[in-house]
């Protein structure tokens, strides 16, 4: 009679076999969202297009709008959809439960990977501003962000009550998703160009996160009137109180606290001591957001502002680009995968009224966001169109606003498809919109604070961001008194 091994032996050998099959599955899903950056980035840079166009459009090809071995089960996709599962189980022979529990935790693990990298993203982003110039121009970026979420607001709520009749409510949840601006795209974008230091980049930057915090309000409160009929007067003022007290509170001990880590990073003797450092205190910020229900980019992006502070400033940025490229390309690989353009096919009866409202949102989406450059004040030659064209991308902060509706239940199909489109056409609209008037803008606002030193003939490290390959690479010491290379 052969050994029958107990059950909890059984169930553990189960176990075992479907973790290392989860991880099988997030390998493969990370072969897939590798060379979709790659192919795409490098496509977009030979037409010279920024490569994070690539990244995006790389995502649509492989997810839910055409091959499917990038799906989510957030997107109505199941574990029969995705190609990936499928060649699993005919691989293993798993049975369809086994292959649906498996898809579940694969999809979670590249979400969660997802997240990180923007994260990440926004840390490196971080680093590579300059908090004084920040400060310096956070008043007009004040103003950029109060513009840029009321204009798309009121424009976009009244203008589908008046004219096309849509309900109020679901009107303002769709007004609400105009309000959004994907820092995240935006940012990586104005590196790619070498925009990020320049007067518009900093004040894009600083009105991107102020976009950010408005927009987690704005959302905040549009889904409890969705859920109960009515705003919560004492969550919205918790949000804003919260809001302003991390940022101002976050910078403020970090810039007392970061000569206690400089001195501790120089006395620890293990490899990675720095970056192992940084990215503990990045992390604990980000929880911290994450806790007092703001996003963890503003933490990490927080504390990339205060080490960017320190000595430590050009080693450290050096040291986060191999993660950085390991992490980001998941981030807009899957914003791209988990975008249906199948909203955009006019056979479909139901898409057309949903065509015609997203003609309108688009139309409001881009002028509510261009006007905003005419509101800076006090900076002469400055390129107010690069600044209204940066705040435009919404991008995957869209789609928490669509997907919220849609959950909800306060959105019907023609708006969400409107919404959709909206973000779709803004998203990849948006980088080759801000490629092209840095180009064409006033030089005087381009001279990057780098380069005004070494005309001053200051030495100081750099590390520059590439445009056209999207790759990172570290650029030698202002000491050799030559110029950055141009790409």
């Amino acid at each position: 009679m052969p050994f029958v091994p107990p059950a909890p032996l059984l169930a553990t050998a189960a176990e075992t076999e479907s973790s290392a099959l989860v991880l099988a599955g997030v390998l493969l899903s990370l072969v897939v969202v590798y060379l979709a950056s790659k192919i795409g980035g490098e496509l977009c840079a030979r037409i010279n297009l920024p490569p994070v166009l690539g990244e995006l459009v790389g995502g649509v090809v492989v997810g839910v709008s055409a091959l499917h071995l990038l799906v989510f089960p957030e997107g109505g996709a199941d574990a029969s959809t995705s190609v990936i599962m499928n060649f699993i189980q005919m691989t293993t022979g798993l049975s369809s439960e086994a292959i649906a529990s498996l898809f579940s935790a694969q999809s979670e693990v590249v979400s969660v990977l997802a997240e990180l990298g923007v994260v990440i993203l926004l840390f490196e982003i971080g680093l590579e501003s300059d908090l004084k110039e920040l400060i310096r121009v956070g008043p007009q970026a004040a103003v950029v962000a109060v513009v840029g979420v009321a204009a798309p607001f009121a424009a976009g709520t009244i203008g589908l009550i008046t004219i096309f009749g849509v309900p109020t409510i679901p009107a303002i949840f769709a007004g609400a998703a105009l309000t959004a601006t994907s820092i995240g795209i935006t940012a990586r974008v104005l590196a790619e160009i070498q925009r990020l230091s320049s007067r518009e980049g900093q004040i894009i930057i600083g009105a991107a996160v102020l976009d950010d915090v408005l927009g987690i309000i704005v959302l905040a409160v549009v889904a409890s009137l969705a859920k109960t009929g009515e705003i919560e007067v004492t969550n919205v003022i918790y949000l804003i109180i919260s809001a302003t007290v991390f940022l101002v509170g976050s910078i403020l001990l970090g810039r007392f606290l970061s000569p206690f880590f400089v001195s501790l990073v120089n006395q620890l003797k293990t490899r990675g001591q720095l970056l192992i450092s940084a990215l503990i205190f990045a992390f604990i910020l980000s929880y911290i957001a994450a806790a007092i229900q703001l996003e963890a980019i503003l933490g990490a992006f927080a504390a990339g502002l205060i080490l960017a502070e320190t000595e430590k400033r050009g080693e450290l940025e050096k040291q986060v680009i191999p993660i950085a490229d390991m992490l980001v390309p998941i981030f807009f690989v899957t914003v791209g995968a988990r975008t249906d353009i199948g909203v955009l096919n006019p056979a479909i009866p139901s898409n057309r009224e949903g065509l015609i409202m997203a003609a309108f949102l688009i139309v409001v989406a881009i002028l509510g966001k261009v006007i905003t450059g005419l509101t800076v004040f006090g900076q002469p030659n400055i390129n107010r169109l690069a600044i209204g064209v940066g705040m435009i991308p919404r991008g995957e902060v869209g789609l928490v606003f669509a997907g919220v509706g849609s959950a909800s239940g306060v959105l019907s199909k023609s708006l969400e498809a409107a919404i959709i489109v909206m973000v779709i056409l803004t998203t990849f609209v948006a980088p080759p919109l801000l490629r092209l008037v840095f180009q064409n803008g006033p030089d005087a606002s381009a001279t990057e604070p780098a380069d005004l030193a070494l005309a001053a003939g200051q030495t100081q490290p750099l590390t520059e961001t590439v445009g056209l390959q999207g790759d990172r690479v570290e650029s030698d010491t202002l000491e050799s008194n030559s110029e950055p290379g141009q790409h």
